[in-house]
């Protein structure tokens, strides 16, 4: 994204402060935090310090600051988030984030998932979420592969592969800096199947996602978990928001129960570094779920020094 003028960068922030205030709701400190953050990691506005003092930004003044659209596509994303921030699907501040959307003359598949879920259609948007998810996983349509929930379990049964399994059981042979031993840790220190095992999740989906919690340094909290999947969603282009940002805060900060992979949980979202997890995964130079990049390519390289080359903020 390009660099945000002062103007824009104003009108978005008072633009995400309006949402917070929808309905007659008091600003909490989950919204000041978020506000603030967001102006500081991704909007360059360090000097912002007092929200009160950001312009009452109605639906036409955005439009009428935001001329570029790339741009009030990504503003019209820090909105929505707004709406969740203190842990319910508030449906007078997503009213105000649509009638924001009709001004930019944008449609956007999330906002039809919050709208289906705040008028009772939950099946219908974790449906829809669970497919972007791995159609964004996958790099493209579904097409004629198996139902999502049969993809993410491809072991079961006579579809083991131990000899896939004793790859990934080689990777704790590497020296301890390496990115491969780094993996191999990691699934061992959380209780992961490697892939191959009949109770693993697919490699397609769990080694980039591991990947990413190593290069990021994000745990597997359910904050942890939010902070993962937003950094993936900002380094990741395909359905960000629809298959990433959106379904983590909706599992681990509303409480919906997506599958039995995924238990829900209240209170998983940080209003801090939620939004520097979103600026650090926008700032890497490489995408671990591109379907060009393997983690194989990088397994005996050091780890600092891939984070470093890949222009990976500290955690």
């Amino acid at each position: 994204m390009r660099p945000v003028d002062r103007p824009e960068s104003d009108a978005i922030l008072g633009a995400m402060r309006q949402v917070a205030l929808a309905g007659g709701h008091a600003i909490s400190h989950a919204d000041t935090v978020s506000i603030l953050a967001a102006g500081h990691y991704l909007l360059r506005r360090h000097d912002l310090t007092d929200i009160g003092a950001l312009p009452a930004v109605e639906p036409v003044d955005l439009a009428r600051l935001l001329q570029d659209h790339e741009l009030a596509r990504e503003a019209l994303r820090y909105l929505a988030i707004m709406v969740m921030v203190d842990g319910a699907l508030d449906p007078e501040k997503l009213k105000l984030v649509l009638a924001y959307a009709r001004a930019l003359d944008i449609e956007e598949a999330y906002l039809t998932q919050m709208v289906e879920a705040a008028s009772g259609h939950m099946a219908w948007s974790i449906a829809d979420m669970t497919m972007r998810n791995a159609e964004s996983v996958v790099g493209g349509p579904w097409g004629n592969r198996p139902d999502p929930a049969e993809w993410i379990l491809p072991y079961k049964g006579d579809k083991a592969d131990p000899a896939l399994v004793a790859r990934y059981e080689a990777l704790g042979k590497l020296p301890q800096n390496t990115f491969g031993k780094a993996l191999w840790d990691f699934d061992k220190r959380n209780g992961y199947p490697f892939p191959g095992d009949p109770g693993a999740l697919n490699a397609g989906f769990a080694t980039p996602h591991d990947a990413t919690h190593i290069i990021s340094g994000y745990d597997t909290s359910y904050r942890g978990e939010i902070l993962v999947s937003t950094f993936t969603a900002a380094m990741h282009p395909i359905n960000p928001m629809a298959g990433h940002i959106i379904p983590v805060i909706f599992n681990g900060h509303l409480g919906v129960r997506f599958n039995d992979v995924a238990t829900p949980a209240t209170g998983g979202f940080d209003p801090k570094e939620f939004w520097y997890a979103w600026a650090r995964g926008r700032d890497m130079t490489i995408d671990l779920f591109a379907p060009d990049w393997s983690v194989w390519d990088w397994i005996e390289q050091d780890l600092e020094k891939l984070r470093r080359d890949w222009n990976v903020a500290p955690a």
